[in-house]
């Protein structure tokens, strides 16, 4: 196999170090075709600590480094990477299922926050303020947090991770990925790259760390004392086990949960940029990314207009090989998604829900995974509505004023991503101000994902409120101190208070 890929492949890392790990064999079978890609295994609680305990004393090193050295280091790694693109990026596709210029999107995403990162390096910039006390000077600065936990899902088996790992090396901390159980094999392959740069600088064991296994590990990562920060992406359930875990120690976590996105099509919008945007949005990735396009909202005197075009787009669209760049849309990841994209499909034809196109399983495919996108006219309050399915299922809805449209936009308990389509001024303006939109990200004709690494990304509400990659996102990384220093020979005291000595 590519990328040093075996048929069996050892699951616990901490670097440069391989070992099998001691929990169960983690068989992964792509969702394209339904065959064996190869096999983890998977670490239990004792590899857990030994890992934890490395990067613990790897970090006592690697913050000394000077950052702007640390930058150089991911800089390479990012290069080296670019090396490997068309392998790592058809894998990606393979595994996931995604298509594949989506799989080589992905890992030139990581090849991109490695840039930012570097450039970064040298601009983890502190406060100077003014002191209110003669001679004093009275500034801010950050400090590395320790060992950082990234959980990741399956979605993006590599970027998401790539997002943290980038900014918090860069911060001075060392970092243990888990990823999800669903993709262990793509988090194999950056191991193998990312350890071939960390061995020619001889760098100690436990800056980057492997763990593959299941939620065991997360729920692990997230109770340990030891690690400063976890950091977990996936569904607004998993994320609240992680926050209540690391509440009850006093930790921190950085969560970036599920989306229940929508899009506002306004009467005087673009129609040639709208379609194709919502069509992208709610059929990329087959509907299983955090920032899919889940709900539209059209005004009423466009919605007949809109709905033809949508059905119009659905009809030419090629479910297949998403190896085959033709192919639009691939498969769900496992027959589990396929399950949940049917009782979805039920429950709103069972509340009233208008299906525009067929709900239906494509036999043709081995896997047993590929299913056809659905449009669904359907009402915001539904329960079904008010939840994410990972699934190609847009909901179909009209409304009468940009005001009526927000309010149920934003009548959902997550908030990621958002968009509106309109050539009105006042109705964008309106649409990114504080009555406007309450999602983390807020585009205006610009569809709901897609976002870029230079902005931080996250959301509000069941989204969990992180951030991450971009903007100033680095400061979750790191600590921050407040600092005073007396340059003179006085000693003033609070409230004017003395002590003759």
């Amino acid at each position: 196999m590519p990328l040093d890929v075996s048929p069996q492949n050892d699951g616990v890392s901490t670097g440069t170090i391989s070992r099998p790990g001691g929990g169960k064999i983690l068989d992964s079978y792509s969702p394209v075709d339904g065959k064996k890609i190869a096999s983890v295994s998977s670490a239990n609680e004792t590899d857990c600590l030994e890992v934890i305990e490395t990067a613990k004393k790897a970090f006592l090193s690697w913050r000394s480094l000077p950052a702007p050295k640390r930058g150089e280091i991911v800089l390479e790694i990012g290069t080296r990477i670019r090396h490997f693109k068309t392998e790592l990026g058809t894998l990606v596709s393979y595994e996931m299922g995604k298509s594949l210029q989506e799989g080589l999107g992905e890992v030139q995403e990581m090849i991109d926050i490695c840039v930012f990162a570097a450039g970064l390096s040298r601009q983890l910039y502190g406060l100077t303020m003014q002191s209110e006390r003669p001679d004093h000077r009275l500034f801010e600065q950050w400090h590395p947090l320790g060992v950082v936990g990234i959980i990741s899902a399956f979605n993006f088996p590599v970027a998401v991770w790539s997002w943290n790992a980038a900014i918090a090396w860069v911060c001075g901390n060392t970092c243990i990925w888990k990823p999800s159980e669903k993709t262990p094999v793509s988090a194999i392959a950056v191991r193998n790259i990312v350890c071939g740069v960390l061995r020619e600088h001889h760098l100690p064991e436990g800056v980057f760390c492997l763990l593959t296994g299941d939620g065991t590990i997360g729920r692990q990562l997230a109770e340990s004392p030891d690690i400063a920060l976890v950091s977990a992406t996936g569904s607004t359930r998993m994320g609240t086990q992680v926050a209540q875990a690391t509440a009850r120690r006093l930790g921190k976590s950085l969560l970036e949960l599920g989306g229940n996105n929508a899009v506002i099509i306004a009467g005087s919008a673009d129609l040639t940029l709208a379609i194709p945007a919502v069509v992208f949005g709610a059929v990329g990735t087959a509907g299983q990314r955090c920032t899919t396009t889940r709900r539209l909202f059209v005004q009423r005197a466009l919605y007949e207009t809109v709905q033809s075009k949508l059905l119009h787009a659905y009809s030419q669209l090629k479910i297949g090989n998403p190896l085959d760049e033709a192919s639009h849309m691939g498969p769900l990841i496992d027959k589990d998604a396929v399950d949940n994209y049917f009782n979805a499909v039920r429950r709103a034809g069972e509340q009233g829900g208008k299906l525009l196109t067929d709900a239906r399983l494509l036999t043709e495919f081995e896997s047993g995974c590929y299913v056809t996108p659905v449009i669904i006219e359907a009402e915001n309050h539904w329960q079904v509505v008010q939840e994410e399915t990972f699934a190609p299922i847009l909901y179909l809805m009209a409304f009468d004023t940009i005001e009526e449209a927000v309010e149920m936009q934003n009548s959902v308990p997550q908030g990621l991503s958002s968009s509106i389509f309109t050539n009105d001024l006042r109705e964008a303006e309106y649409f990114l101000s504080s009555a406007g939109s309450d999602c983390g990200i807020a585009n205006v004709n610009v569809g709901t994902s897609g976002a870029e690494i230079g902005g931080a990304f996250g959301g509000e509400k069941d989204t969990g409120g992180g951030r991450e990659s971009g903007s100033d996102a680095w400061k979750t990384y790191m600590r921050r101190q407040t600092n005073t220093t007396n340059y003179g020979r006085k000693l003033p005291l609070a409230q004017g208070i003395r002590f003759d000595i």
